[in-house]
């Protein structure tokens, strides 16, 4: 069925072709494979333009695309959840990203976690293998010309950040981002650990526990422990959501025990209670061989990541695959400078897409580089742009980014961003699962009148 897909976007392109008309999609990462994916499956050819191999930043370790999503960045995979509900609009919109993450699944209980390395190997063979796509491994180092979209990534090139900083209109502002470090299974020490998820729902998490003297040596440590310096560094900068362990430490003395080392739901079967504190750690790869230390974004040095997070029980001896990072990530003032289709207001036939937009998270980069993408191929077919309402997640994100914000911050989906419904359900899931039902519903209607003014391969 996708090879007869693939050959009818083929077919649907021949006038497109004949004129030379490509999109050019700068960045194969997340946003710009999954709007290049848009383009093609309705059969409109791309340029797909990454730098890499030929240039990489600090960040990339492979010459695969999209292959910075962390393992756990996916989140929760339910519908009460907005980050499940947004992951369902996309896999109902023939989403490449979330084929690839379904495809790379790995166990996470109610989360969509997936092996890193089968996820972007997916998406760069699907990539590869369609004939509308033409690879260009150079950096892009001007301002495009339409029809284009610039999906660089918040670690968008020094040449090309410049010349999207030249334009009139534009407005520049950054934010710092950390990555948790990830430990070879086999080096913890499972005598002192056990495998639960929360709730007595599976064990699909290794959880270290701590006493309260324990937790409190590690705080310590933690608060003490020397960073490694990065240029221009401000605490009042980091995104909420990727908040350095021990920059969240030093707000109390509890504020991690009741952040990522929360012990609810978890009972130490070596003592047959609740622990004081709790170090989840969740599965990264397919073979069962790399874990990820849930919420522990930091930017200690290298020798201190091994001294302080050895102190908590069970990781005494751990053995690193990667220590965390950090680093600074540019987005766009795009509120006044791109409309609700991720598109610059002043420049037709120019989008942006991904983190740099304003919206945060892997989830949410991608799903604009869906929506970019999708009217990009709409406007190059000659048809009109699809204003997806707020009453959805995608369309909510791309409310957010394009309404006036005077303290505009990259921004998850939420269900604070959706419309409200006029009846709440009488629980907070139960609520939650009304908003997701409706916006599935219109996700739906979207797509069935899309199918229907495309000629059946919207989505595919």
């Amino acid at each position: 069925m996708k090879n007869a897909a693939i050959a009818k976007a083929t077919r649907n392109s021949k006038l497109l072709l004949m004129s030379e008309l490509s999109v050019s999609v700068i960045g194969a990462g997340l946003a710009g494979c999954e709007a290049a994916w848009q383009l093609v499956s309705r059969g409109v050819p791309v340029r797909l333009y990454d730098m890499k191999p030929g240039q990489m930043t600090p960040a990339h370790t492979s010459p695969l695309f999209a292959e910075l999503v962390c393992s756990n960045s996916l989140r929760s995979d339910r519908l009460q959840n907005a980050a499940g509900l947004l992951k369902e609009e996309m896999r109902r919109l023939g989403s490449l990203v979330i084929e690839a993450a379904d495809w790379a699944r790995v166990p996470a209980g109610g989360a969509l976690a997936v092996d890193r390395d089968a996820f972007s190997g997916h998406i760069t063979q699907r990539l590869k293998e369609h004939p509308l796509i033409t690879f260009i491994s150079e950096e892009v180092t001007k301002f495009p010309q339409a029809p284009a979209i610039i999906a660089s990534g918040p670690l968008t090139s020094q040449a090309l950040s410049e010349s999207i900083m030249a334009l009139p209109d534009v407005g520049i502002l950054h934010f710092y981002d950390a990555a948790a470090p990830i430990v070879f299974k086999e080096s913890i020490d499972m005598s002192r650990a056990f495998k639960a998820s929360r709730y007595g729902r599976g064990d699909d998490y290794i959880n270290c526990p701590m006493d309260k003297t324990q937790y409190k040596a590690f705080h310590q440590a933690l608060i003490d422990a020397e960073t490694a310096p990065i240029h221009g560094f401000e605490e009042s900068a980091v995104f909420e959501g990727c908040m350095p362990i021990e920059s969240l430490a030093r707000r109390g003395e509890m504020a991690i025990a009741f952040g990522p080392l929360k012990p609810v739901g978890l009972i130490d079967p070596h003592t047959g209670r609740q622990p004081f504190s709790v170090l989840q750690l969740r599965q990264d790869d397919a073979s069962d061989t790399l874990y990820n230390l849930v919420g522990f974004q930091t930017r200690l040095k290298f020798p201190e990541q091994r001294r302080v997070f050895g102190l908590i029980p069970g990781l005494e001896n751990a053995q690193y695959a990667r220590y965390g990072v950090m680093h600074r990530n540019t987005f766009l003032h795009s509120p006044g400078f791109l409309d609700a289709h991720f598109q610059m207001i002043s420049r037709p036939g120019i989008f942006f897409a991904g983190q740099v937009t304003g919206v945060e998270g892997y989830v949410e980069s991608a799903a604009s580089g869906l929506c970019s993408g999708l009217n990009m191929a709409r406007l190059m077919l000659g048809q009109p742009v699809l204003d997806l309402p707020s009453s959805t997640a995608i369309g909510a994100l791309a409310r957010y980014i394009s309404t006036f914000n005077r303290h505009f911050q990259p921004m998850n989906i939420t269900f604070g961003l959706m419309d409200p419904l006029k009846a709440k359900g009488k629980s907070k899931e139960g609520h939650y699962l009304q908003i997701s039902n409706k916006a599935l519903q219109t996700i739906d209607s979207i797509r069935q009148l899309a199918q229907a003014h495309s000629g059946g391969n919207y989505g595919a």
